[in-house]
């Protein structure tokens, strides 16, 4: 197989993996508190990625000039994000999560458009507009329905800004480390502040099932270190604007596999809406494959949502 088919089925099986994601989150916070199931995951990822980076013979070392950013990526991206989307999941189902988190590739170039300066592609605010017009269709039935959506939906506009401040963080990062380094400072960062959270939850564990514990490691081990090493490795090669088109088949893959799974249906107005955000982020991200040099000169740069 060459390297660019590799790419191809390194992003569709990130995609289909971090889809399911939002289904294991939402049977394991069930049973265990949102920063106790994101301390958990982490621990697995962490040591995972160590005796990987080993493997792979990647320097670890990391330039102490380069901690603050680092330790702020890291905080962002899994501290912060999974404080946010972890809540989200408790409130919402897992298509709406999902569907919220789809259109953080599309917040990504917006910022980029005004932090570095990025021109974009008339196709990109069509597909911006498209994406948060399908969002306000989502949100409004599920308002209406549940006293909780509307803390669930913030907390998932919380997560999805704290993705886009992480994108812009490790830019300047990966022109100097390895992606199997990135990844590993950044977890690891990224553990150390959920521990604080995971303790103070500690009053509200219960009893570890083998289905949550099931689904926990697979969020350690696939979503969190399998999953981050594919995604980056598939933008090795394709380039991250390419590789962020494969991430509108998340919220598919969510919303599919949550109404077989876990029985949850969406609305015939949330459906649609569902279907124009994909669209409309499809057409931003696939509008931008072909960066454009802004006055910054740094070319566009798209990274989608985590998982």
């Amino acid at each position: 197989m060459d390297k660019r088919r590799s790419a191809l089925v390194y992003s569709v099986a990130v995609s289909v993996i971090w889809g399911l994601s939002f289904l294991s989150t939402k049977v394991a916070i069930a049973v265990l508190p949102a920063m106790t199931i994101a301390a958990a995951r982490f621990v697995v990822a962490v040591l995972l990625l160590l005796p990987l980076a080993f493997a792979a013979r990647e320097d670890l070392r990391l330039r102490l000039r380069d901690v603050p950013v680092m330790a702020a990526s890291g905080l962002m991206c899994v501290t912060i994000y999974f404080l946010c989307e972890n809540n989200g999941i408790a409130l919402l189902t897992a298509s709406e999560s999902s569907l919220v988190i789809a259109t953080i590739p599309v917040l990504t170039m917006l910022v980029e458009r005004v932090v570095c300066g990025t021109r974009l592609r008339t196709g990109c605010y069509v597909g911006a507009l498209l994406s948060f017009a399908g969002v306000g269709l989502i949100v409004l039935p599920s308002l209406g329905a549940r006293a909780s959506a509307l803390a669930g939906f913030l907390y998932m506009g919380g997560a999805a800004a704290a993705w886009v401040a992480y994108a812009l963080l490790t830019k300047p990062l990966g022109r100097k480390y390895g992606r199997i380094g990135i990844t590993f400072w950044q977890s690891l960062f990224g553990l150390l502040g959920c521990l604080p959270f995971a303790v103070a939850e500690s009053p509200a564990w219960k009893g570890l099932g083998l289905t949550v514990a099931l689904n926990v490691l697979y969020l350690g081990v696939f979503c969190s270190a399998a999953g981050y090493w594919l995604y980056v490795s598939a933008m090795d090669t394709l380039g991250a604007g390419t590789t962020s088109v494969f991430l509108n088949l998340v919220p598919v893959v969510s919303v599919g596999a949550a109404y077989f799974l876990l029985g949850e249906r969406l609305g015939a107005v949330s459906l649609a809406g569902g279907t124009i955000a994909v669209g409309g982020v499809y057409l931003a991200t696939a509008s931008s494959r072909r960066p454009t040099v802004g006055a910054s000169g740094v070319g566009a740069s798209k990274r989608g949502g985590p998982e």
